[in-house]
């Protein structure tokens, strides 16, 4: 099987700006300085770092091998892990770091909580007060640390990911299971509602009918996506590689099918005989609707949850984003 040129991607733009800028870092750094070793070593870290990045992000892959790795994400995380070890020895292949430390600080304060011994050393640093060998040290595992902190959440949100597609799957083949028993055995799951009072109305009629589940499941996937547009308007920009919002809004869309056909089960059952009463077709369908926007409530915690999950995935520091 041939294998494929990996697709521009935003995460990917994202990377490949980063590994330009280190590389020209790297050039601004002048010639190695042969008494300063250890600034030689960093050097050549950089360089082994920087092409690492750049074979995660332009690497051929067959088909199969390329669902794998979308799967499994290693390459995002290799490349992102690759890019900010490149990224540290970078910094610590100066010859100082007086002109770096308020973006140092300001990185560092991102992802570290104000009392970490390591961003606690890193701002009360004064450059010259200590041996180079020191500061680097200092400025290394503050970094790292920091680094670290967004690397893991990156695989917590390729796992909150692949959970979403997971669900998703399920879902969709529990909707597909009762529409084709809907459809093979008529009535076998009623949608139709009635009650002593008022007359029996179907989905599709006064009788029951084949397409009487998928139209109630239709009828609930338009009610759940009206919540998906309010997820999609009040969603803001992210630079995480793994966005949520598509599978987020799958789960709502898919739930709120399910739900519409429980909630229309329950009506027919009685078990809201006093409050609720279908009068007519119309009243039946437009139940449907309600009851698959109702999902929002069971959805709510997880827009929540995913929403924490992305903020601690953030590939860039606020102001480096707002710039």
């Amino acid at each position: 099987m041939g294998t494929r040129r990996p697709r521009v991607t935003d995460w990917r733009l994202v990377v490949q700006s980063r590994l330009d800028r280190v590389r020209a870092d790297l050039a601004a750094l002048g010639p190695p300085d042969p008494l300063d070793l250890e600034s030689g070593q960093w050097r050549a870290v950089a360089e082994q770092e920087a092409a690492v990045v750049e074979d995660m992000i332009t690497r051929e892959e067959s088909r199969w091998r390329t669902v794998a790795s979308w799967w499994s994400g290693w390459h995002i995380e290799r490349a992102w892990r690759s890019l900010h070890e490149a990224e540290i020895a970078v910094v610590a292949a100066g010859r100082g770091f007086l002109g770096r430390l308020p973006g140092l600080r300001a990185r560092v304060a991102e992802n570290l909580e104000d009392d970490d011994p390591r961003r606690v050393a890193l701002e009360e640093m004064r450059p010259g007060e200590f041996p180079l060998s020191i500061e680097r040290e200092l400025v290394v595992d503050a970094l790292r640390a920091a680094f670290d902190r967004s690397d893991f959440a990156h695989v917590g949100s390729r796992a909150l990911r692949n959970k979403l597609i997971a669900a998703s799957v399920v879902l969709f083949a529990v909707n597909t299971l009762l529409g084709a028993v809907g459809l093979l055995k008529p009535g076998l799951i009623p949608m139709c509602v009635g009650s002593e009072k008022l007359p029996t109305v179907c989905p599709s009629g006064r009788a029951a009918a084949g397409a009487d589940v998928w139209l109630i499941q239709v009828l609930g996937a338009f009610g759940a996506v009206l919540s998906a547009v309010v997820l999609l308007l009040r969603r803001r920009p992210s630079l995480s590689p793994y966005v949520m919002i598509g599978y987020q809004a799958t789960i709502k869309i898919l739930l709120g099918a399910a739900l519409s056909v429980v909630g229309i089960l329950a009506l027919g059952a009685g078990v809201t005989t006093g409050l609720i009463g279908v009068a007519s077709q119309a009243a039946l369908l437009l139940w449907a609707v309600i009851l698959g926007y109702s999902q929002q409530v069971a959805t709510r915690l997880l827009d929540s949850y995913a929403d924490r999950v992305m903020d601690q995935a953030r590939p860039l520091p606020k102001g480096e984003f707002q710039r």
